[in-house]
């Protein structure tokens, strides 16, 4: 059942639970081969991996797909592997940021029900999530941050809320720190979702388009003892499909 949590938690912004409101370039991609796990007390779930694809589809809005690989280990019983919810979305940033406004946008998302719920792969049930995103620069230091609605269809599950807040600081050129605090109310109720948590984490540039992502963290007040991030980010825009059917200068 945990990776219904963490299907739900697929919103973030990479490396982080929280997301923001800064779009994909226009006629740009990002592309990731990521992992997301957390340990709860007798079980082990995650997602191993999950792709996720970005595009920047028009100025200030962002196609968003992930199609992940889960996994649920418990300690007693058996394991389970095979492909989970798929989640489709759409950001739209509607504020652009000034000296004194922030950037504010929203990111509606739906969770299809493509795993399977008797393996604990998949919800069972369609799910969506409606957030609004705000984010300020002040020089090396970002704030961004805000919350939503999640809508949770099906027997046992709960209409929930989620708000999160992270600052990051870029230490060096090629080199992003960050940490965040959130909370989410229960989606399910027999299960112990709810609560707080926090991430430390870093985003590596190893070059303009090759990126490694990390976060590790855990429950304040919840049920995880542990959760981490990690991935490799590919971006790059049109001009690569020109290099490879050959008309690339």
């Amino acid at each position: 059942m945990l990776v219904v949590i963490l299907a739900g938690e697929a919103h973030a912004g990479p490396p982080f639970v929280t997301d923001d409101p800064e779009t994909v370039e226009y006629q740009h991609w990002e592309f990731y081969i990521a992992s997301q796990d957390a340990r709860i007390p007798g079980d082990l779930s995650g997602t191993g991996p999950h792709f996720e694809l970005n595009y920047g589809v028009i100025p200030n809005v962002q196609l968003h797909m992930i199609a992940p690989l889960a996994y649920d280990a418990p300690t007693v019983g058996k394991s389970q592997y095979g492909f989970g919810d798929l989640e489709l979305g759409v950001k739209f940033r509607f504020i652009q940021e000034t000296d004194r406004l922030p950037q504010v946008g929203i990111f509606p998302l739906l969770e299809v029900p493509t795993g399977s719920a008797s393996s604990g792969l998949g919800n069972g049930h369609a799910t969506a999530f409606l957030p609004l995103w705000l984010q300020k620069g002040w020089g090396k230091w970002t704030v961004y941050g805000g919350g939503g609605y999640g809508i949770n269809s099906g027997v046992e599950n709960k209409n929930w809320g989620f708000a999160g807040i992270v600052i990051q600081k870029q230490v060096t050129e090629n080199v992003l720190i960050g940490a965040e605090i959130f909370h989410q109310t229960t989606s399910q109720t027999d299960f112990p979702n709810v609560g707080t948590g926090f991430n430390v984490g870093a985003v590596i540039d190893l070059s303009k388009e090759h990126h490694l992502l990390f976060s590790v963290g855990r429950s304040i007040d919840g049920p995880t003892n542990f959760q981490c991030y990690v991935a490799y980010q590919f971006t790059f825009d049109n001009s690569l499909f020109h290099f490879w059917n050959g008309s690339h200068p």
